[in-house]
């Protein structure tokens, strides 16, 4: 069983899918702070929040699966899921640094809450992009690399089976 999965053709390399990674999740995310905003005029900010976040979840891993990874296709429910828990764990992180940060500091500056909580964004940022190109994408990546293993297969069995069968070839092989 080969626990080395090698890249195939079309899907970007570390340095490109961590880029890519970054425009479309930096990009989702600076669009969803200003739609957060502007829905939060007519609703209240905290269901504002709420739905901007599911929706731009539900956008990232589209743009994430079909761009980031190279995977060229739509998302599955399970990808979904998966890319969703990440994002509630990359919370939980943000979260609980600004929790220790509070307990550890009396009264924090703007500028040392914004360094904490962009440390732990981007610590969060980099734990997802892991997940999601190691566990939640690498699916795909192995069914591909599986089906051209079979193809390679399949191809030199029959080129093997469809050479011709001489008396003197057989007499060597014999």
């Amino acid at each position: 069983m080969d626990t080395v999965q090698r890249r195939q053709p079309g899907e970007p390399g570390n340095v490109t899918a961590f880029a890519r990674f970054v425009v479309c999740g930096g990009g989702v995310g600076v669009a969803s702070s200003f739609a957060v905003a502007a829905l939060a005029s007519w609703i209240p900010w905290g269901l504002a929040n709420a739905l901007i976040t599911v929706v731009s979840t539900l956008l990232a891993t589209e743009l994430h699966a079909r761009f980031t990874f190279g995977a060229g296709v739509r998302a599955t429910g399970r990808q979904h899921a998966q890319s969703a828990g990440s994002a509630a764990a990359a919370y939980a992180v943000t979260c609980v640094a600004m929790f220790v940060l509070q307990q550890l500091v009396v009264e924090p500056g703007a500028l040392l809450e914004q360094v904490v909580y962009l440390s732990a964004s981007a610590l969060a940022g980099v734990a997802r992009f892991a997940v999601l190109r190691l566990v939640v994408f690498a699916r795909y990546r192995s069914q591909v690399a599986g089906t051209d293993r079979t193809a390679r297969l399949v191809h030199a069995t029959v080129a093997r089976d469809a050479a011709p069968a001489d008396p003197v070839t057989l007499y060597r092989a014999a």
